[in-house]
């Protein structure tokens, strides 16, 4: 096992150090700002250019009408994000659900709940163009990165279909002219274990150029598990990317890149907490199988692969683009609970090693988009397309139990879900430069969609826990248009104000996991989001960038799912409407070429403008809601109550410094704070153990290298204070759980790793 006092110490000098090299960067920044400014922004630049897809173009971030945020494939790497839990904290109003089942991102209050594993996202994400409407589709494009682009609010015209409140865009690192190659190794302490990179890109002709990319990871995890003795959960990946690229002529670029990834979370990260009072979160845990009701260790596995075929050909001053994918994956799950009581106790005989569920899934989908784009700079431009993708889905649950209700019940049921999936879209996005400064840009997607669906239950063997509904099958024709409007005004050569309105669309389906699911119950509705936002985007002397938006969401028939824990099933319904609005501002500010500061600040109301039929509320009596009576149901309405996951501020602020110490070395430090307010994170809304506190969880590195940037050695830290938090909460029936007591899938603890890096 780590060694605390160790750890302790080298967190200590880590948060020291990084918070005294940014106070006393500042000051000799302040005395060189007192010299006379830089003639212009374009002769003294002091920030990096970024350049975004957003609109199927490349363009400068700070010329996209939209509401972005765009992280760097280096900075990805400097802050060791490694997926989109990591990536949070740094995007303003996105939350990401760790709910041990398959992750779920928020953005401004708005995404998919777990609870119904076959949901479509509301927040795609898009691997080198290629749709993922699903948390498990991409395990691997978390490295070796170019660059990462978040999206808030509906992106209905250009990124297509599931992206009514947001896309995520992900565009991996493309093969170089010249060889060059990069390996990277890194120790964690607190995880008692490693992780290694490899990259190696070059040419293999004149017109051929490869890159192919590794990355494995073996580490331990933060919670002792004092009933087997190890840390859980133990994290073991490998992740592989190969990509090829041509380019026979100055007018033709063909890639083709292929990617593997596996993903094993072996134990679980549940704390058992009070319903009554504050828990005390440790660093301990207790999961058992005293009773043999496991199959197996409790996991979270994914293997996932993805083909994507991009063609860009010129056909004249117009660009011919056609992006052909294969995306696949396979889960398989268990999941167990934390035994502890509240007071963390074990009960006698223990009690969740008494119940388990399983959840494997099986997922293909074929994709192929086209796409025409005309020349820029002129009076009318376009971008028009077609997209088509098809795809099989297969959802397998098991639940295991054993000697519950006094002992009398043990047994296993099952449940299966298949369902096929077609959809088609046009779109289209012409702009009009009306003067130099003032541009209109419109929009409009056609989609239509069809799914079919059939669903099965049974009791295995034993006797049955849940009750078994008929076997159920349903079908569903959709057809959507999403229209899109903004105006566009440059009131400066390096200020840009915009005004947008946008309509965004999430198919219908079916429940994919509810024992007792009834045929009228088995389907929901589509929903359909509606956005108003107005922003501005500056550049100051070339050393700030300040971005500010204010926006308004509203969705209506807004798909929910919930967990009933005294029915002991889970069940999917629409909410009538809902609507989130709030404001985004972000500030980068270069004081000097080798002190930087950014920032961001993020407010947000987001509510239930109308919810009839929604679950019954913790704190509310059987009087006021009964889950048992349709007709109490029916009249149970939460307009009002705000959206889970949903905090009202959010933001983070940093500093980086970096500067050359002699000829050969080169130091870099670099603080980051993440915070958000209190917001909900259970069904039933308890003031008590459904809510997150508010906190700040602190990033930092420390780096000495080369001054040419050949080999660097560092040390990263995340979450330095420890500051422990909670992704989601469900109380359990005492059916189950045997002692009455919340269960708390947590964040993740502190982790502090030592890393070298050597480029050639």
């Amino acid at each position: 096992m780590r060694n605390p006092a160790d750890s302790k110490r080298a967190v200590n000098l880590l948060s020291a150090l990084c918070v005294a090299t940014a106070t006393a960067a500042a000051g000799p920044a302040a005395a060189q700002e007192a010299s006379p400014p830089a003639a212009s922004a374009a002769e003294d630049s002091l920030l990096e250019e970024i350049i975004v897809t957003a609109t199927k173009r490349e363009q400068r971030l700070q010329d996209v009408p939209v509401s972005i945020t765009a992280v760097s494939g280096e900075m990805i790497q400097e802050r060791q994000i490694s997926d989109l839990r990591s990536l949070q904290g740094y995007v303003p109003n996105m939350a990401i659900l760790n709910s041990g089942v398959n992750p779920v991102v928020y953005i401004r209050g708005f995404g998919s709940g777990p609870n119904n594993v076959a949901f479509d996202q509301e927040v795609s994400v898009y691997l080198d163009g290629i749709y993922g409407g699903r948390g498990a589709q991409f395990t691997a494009p978390f490295f070796d990165l170019e660059r990462m682009e978040v999206l808030r609010g509906p992106q209905g015209a250009l990124f297509g279909r599931n992206t009514a409140a947001g896309a995520i865009s992900l565009i991996s690192a493309k093969p170089t002219r010249d060889f060059e190659g990069l390996a990277s190794a890194a120790y964690n302490f607190e995880r008692e274990g490693y992780e290694g990179t490899v990259v190696l890109s070059g040419p293999l002709s004149e017109t051929l150029g490869a890159r192919f990319a590794g990355k494995l990871v073996r580490q331990q995890g933060f919670l002792k598990n004092v009933a087997t003795g190890e840390d859980d959960p133990e994290l073991d990946e490998e992740l592989a990317r190969l990509t090829l690229r041509w380019q026979p002529t100055s007018g033709t670029d063909i890639s083709l890149k292929g990617e593997y990834g596996r993903h094993l979370y072996t134990g679980g990260v549940t704390h058992s907490g009070s319903l009554t009072g504050p828990t005390n979160f440790t660093d301990e845990h207790f999961i058992s199988d005293p009773y043999g009701a496991l199959p197996g260790k409790e996991q979270s596995g994914i293997k996932s692969g993805n083909v994507v075929l991009t063609a860009n050909f010129a056909l004249g001053e117009h660009t011919l683009t056609s992006i052909s994918g294969w995306s696949h994956f396979t889960t398989r799950r268990l999941t167990a609970y934390d035994e502890f009581s509240p007071d963390r106790t074990v009960p006698a005989g223990g009690a969740n090693a008494r119940f388990a569920n399983g959840f494997p899934e099986d997922f293909d989908q074929y994709s192929q988009e086209i796409r025409l784009a005309s020349p820029t700079g002129g009076t009318f431009e376009y971008v028009v397309g077609a997209y088509y993708d098809t795809s099989d889905y297969h959802l397998h649950q098991d639940s295991y139990y054993r000697d519950l209700l006094g002992g009398t019940v043990t047994g296993t049921q099952s449940t299966d879900f298949f369902q096929d999936s077609d959809s088609f879209s046009l779109f289209a996005q012409p702009t009009l430069r009306i003067t130099d400064q003032l541009r209109a840009i419109a929009g409009l997607r056609y989609s239509h969609t069809k799914k079919s669906a059939d669903f099965t239950s049974r009791t295995v063997s034993g006797v049955g826990l849940s009750p078994i509904g008929p076997a159920v099958s349903g079908k569903l024709s959709e057809d959507y248009v999403d229209p899109s409007a903004t105006l566009q005004y440059d009131i400066a050569p390096d200020v840009m104000l915009y005004a947008t309105y946008g309509r965004g669309s999430k198919s219908g389906g079916f429940v994919s996991n509810t024992y007792n699911v009834q045929p009228a119950g088995f389907q929901f509705k589509p929903e359909r989001s509606t956005n108003y936002e107005a922003g501005i985007k500056s550049t100051i002397a070339g050393r700030a960038t300040v971005n500010v938006s204010v926006f308004l969401t509203e969705f209506e028939d807004l798909q929910q799912s919930a967990y009933d824990p005294d029915r002991r099933t889970f069940f999917t319904r629409n909410a009538a409407s809902a609507s989130s609005r709030g404001v985004e501002a972000e500030l980068q500010w270069a004081l000097t070429r080798a002190f930087q500061l950014n920032a961001s600040l993020a407010y947000l109301d987001a509510k239930f403008d109308d919810y009839p039929g929604a679950p019954c509320l913790a704190f509310e009596t059987l009087a006021q809601c009964n889950s048992a009576d349709p007709v109490s149901i029916a009249a149970h309405n939460i307009a009002g109550l705000p959206l889970q996951f949903a905090p009202k501020w959010s933001g983070n602020g940093g500093a980086r410094f970096e500067e050359d110490v002699s000829d050969r070395l080169a130091f870099l430090a670099s603080v980051n704070t993440l915070f958000r307010s209190k917001y909900f994170i259970a069904d039933g809304y308890s003031p008590i153990w459904g809510v997150q506190r508010g906190w700040a969880k602190l990033d930092g590195r420390l780096q000495i290298g080369a001054s040419d940037d050949r080999w660097n050695i560092a040390l990263v830290g995340r979450n330095l204070t420890n500051k422990k938090t909670v992704g989601a909460a469900v109380r359990l029936s005492p059916v189950i759980t045997g002692v009455t007591r919340s269960i708390n899938w947590m964040d993740e603890y502190r982790s502090l790793a030592i890393e070298g890096t050597i480029r050639f």
